[in-house]
């Protein structure tokens, strides 16, 4: 079988349930490959052979002109530099500018900025903490390749979020370690023991930050305490992790053909090496099965 198209994102969901003590949610999950933002009609399949290759075309995921280089994940330079999907707070959320009334695109800032957002606790190669909208639960915490999270906050907006991760953050990480994700499954880490004591430790502090917000009248930024949350467990189709981690790059190698021994977060872990196919979001690629 052959598919042609404009790479985006794979489409992480969950795919079955048991809870058999009721202290935690488990579930396996499911990838579909994305061309031209439809999920496609090709199952990957553990121990499958498969072949993708790059036409050396890139098309911009906002305005869909062609671009010689992909920009903050698949914009062309215009866009990069225009677009609120692309600002700098969007990385670093604290750094929010819609009170300075300088964000290049207020409905973006209603739509996606003023929503309901978590804070979570993550463990992917290690403890982290991390942020996202309730409504991306749990694809974010499964594009990371999260074996567990546990949502311990939820506010009304981006910035509160990002406040509350910077802060935790001075003792817990914000970023995996994406070569050590993919060597194996994390170590089981009891989530409810590390939020009591980190929202003991940061109490204070996060009474002042929520004190601060909530003088905010244009918008609801209250923030509330996620006793009730139960863990999360999530379960990969890896069939085999790599002893060694060989990144695969398809500016360099447009075409890569390998057996698929396993899938998480977003990469592919072929038996010659991995590959990040949330990198090559814009890319034309063809793929071949």
């Amino acid at each position: 079988m052959e598919l042609q198209g404009i790479c985006h994102k794979m489409h992480a969901a969950l795919k079955t349930h048991s809870v058999p003590d009721q202290t935690i949610h488990k579930a396996n999950v499911e990838y579909k490959f994305i061309l031209d933002r439809s999920e496609i009609d090709l199952p990957f399949v553990l121990g499958q052979e498969l072949e993708i290759e790059w036409t050396g075309n890139i098309f911009c995921t906002s305005c869909c002109a062609k671009t010689p280089k992909s920009y903050s994940q698949g914009h062309c330079f215009k866009c990069f530099k225009t677009k609120a999907e692309c600002d700098l707070c969007i990385m670093k959320p604290e750094t929010c500018h819609y009170h300075l009334d300088t964000c290049r695109e207020d409905e973006f800032a209603h739509s996606v900025c003023f929503q309901p957002h978590i804070v979570y606790l993550a463990n992917s190669s290690a403890l982290k903490i991390g942020i996202t909208r309730i409504v991306n639960m749990p694809t974010r915490w499964l594009d990371q390749g999260a074996t567990q999270a546990l949502p311990i906050l939820k506010v009304g907006s981006r910035r509160l979020s990002g406040h509350l991760e910077t802060l935790i953050g001075t003792q817990i990480a914000d970023k995996t370690d994406w070569r050590k994700l993919l060597k194996g499954e994390a170590e089981p880490l009891n989530l409810i023991e590390q939020r009591d004591q980190i929202l003991e430790e940061f109490a204070p502090k996060i009474q002042t930050i929520r004190d601060e917000f909530s003088q905010n009248l244009e918008f609801n930024e209250n923030l509330e305490f996620l006793e009730n949350e139960l863990p999360r467990e999530f379960i990969y189709p890896v069939e085999q992790y790599p002893e060694k981690i060989k990144s695969l790059n398809l500016d360099k190698t447009p075409k890569i053909r390998g057996v698929l021994q396993g899938i998480k977060g977003q990469y592919l872990l072929l038996d010659i090496g991995v590959i990040n196919i949330r990198k090559y979001t814009g890319y034309e690629l063809i793929l071949r099965a």
